[in-house]
């Protein structure tokens, strides 16, 4: 989600990145990261091929969905919605160091020099600080 999808197609990307990560589980030597980078493949692909849904997801889920426990409160929303304002490298960095990689990680995984990779976090940082309207303190205007 912090990658811009819905929290369908989050679960729906992940589901997937699992199912393959099973058979492959044993050879995994950074499981999170390849999870990352192989759920990240699988929403893109979903995104290119279905730019619009067909049909409008249900109003009610089953008591057995997954996505009744995912419940967004408005701040994160908002959040989600100023990381969904990036541009794409800045959000792809950005989303990894939120799910606790660090700089030498982050560039090892998406092949950047590390420098590259702290300069988008700084870019990344400016810009939710201005869109969520947030002074250097972290307070709000």
């Amino acid at each position: 989600m912090r990658l811009g999808a819905e929290p369908h197609e989050a679960a729906e990307a992940a589901q997937s990145a699992f199912t393959e990560a099973y058979a492959l589980w044993p050879r995994l030597t950074h499981p999170g990261a390849w999870l990352r980078t192989v759920a990240y493949r699988h929403f893109l692909r979903r995104e290119a091929r279905c730019r619009e849904l067909t049909d409008t997801p249900p109003e009610t889920l089953s008591p057995s969905c997954p996505l009744r426990a995912v419940e967004i409160k408005e701040e994160e929303l908002r959040v989600y919605e100023a990381l969904a304002s990036l541009p794409p490298q800045p959000r792809r960095v950005m989303a990894w160091h939120l799910d606790g990689y660090g700089t030498a990680e982050i560039a090892h995984a998406l092949d950047m020099k590390p420098d590259a990779v702290r300069q988008n976090l700084g870019r990344a940082r400016a810009r939710l600080k201005a869109v969520l309207g947030l002074t250097q303190g972290g307070a709000q205007k």
